[in-house]
């Protein structure tokens, strides 16, 4: 197969995929893309930023798969100056809801930021509070739960205002601008993301066409007595 690696730097209030029943944005209005890619992993309608779509199962397989837990970094604004205890917090675990129930996240690195000189405004903005301010946190998670970094700054008392992925492993947007789209080779992409790049060694299907006449009846005397072991009276 000719897989297909995309990288897009995903707008606020575009759905990550390709069409939608009450016509909301979708990754249609960022270009064309073959009819075999999909978005790998999740990036909420109200989130922005990294986003792979690839025909590449394997890929898939590997990035979103819990046991291999790849980092995955946030720029996350939210609503109050964050203290250094709520930091803390993030870092060590917090508790989350997690299908109805109380969950752990696994520990995280998370670090206080200025505003990126170069970050573009979102569209629509941030809301303004003229006597609250707000704050940045660049934050590194290694599993990927339901909007977790929303609950994990909401449950230390900073709720997330803007939330933009920068970057997964050693894969990151840098000057992509919002709504951009690049195309890179699949070397590239594995480096990027530290999977060892293994060839998919297809199971060949078993054939008695090369086994020889005793071989072939003991097979079937096998089959047979597999059919019989299995048989239910009605």
């Amino acid at each position: 197969m000719n897989n297909k690696y995309f990288v897009i730097n995903k707008p606020f209030g575009v759905l990550p995929q390709f069409s939608d029943a009450d016509g909301r944005p979708t990754l249609k209005s960022l270009g064309k893309f073959p009819t075999d890619v999909y978005p790998v992993g999740r990036l909420d309608l109200d989130s922005e930023g990294l986003l792979i779509l690839t025909n590449d199962k394997g890929l898939n397989h590997q990035l979103l798969h819990p046991k291999f837990e790849h980092s995955k970094t946030y720029l996350v604004q939210v609503d109050g100056d964050i203290t250094d205890e709520a930091i803390k917090k993030l870092e060590k675990g917090t508790v989350i809801s997690v299908n109805k129930s109380n969950y752990t996240t696994l520990p995280a690195k998370c670090i206080k930021v200025k505003k990126p000189e170069n970050l573009e405004e979102r569209n629509p903005p941030v809301r303004f509070r003229k006597n609250i301010p707000t704050s940045f946190i660049e934050l590194t998670i290694h599993e990927g739960k339901n909007r977790q970094v929303r609950k994990m700054t909401a449950s230390v008392g900073f709720p997330t205002l803007r939330l933009i992925r920068l970057s997964i492993e050693k894969l990151r947007i840098r000057k992509l601008k919002s709504g951009g789209v690049i195309e890179l080779e699949r070397k590239f992409i594995y480096e990027h993301l530290n999977i060892e790049d293994k060839p998919v060694v297809k199971k060949k299907k078993f054939s008695n066409e090369n086994l020889t006449p005793y071989q072939r009846k003991k097979s079937f005397k096998s089959d047979k007595a597999g059919i019989k072991k299995g048989y239910k009276k009605r």
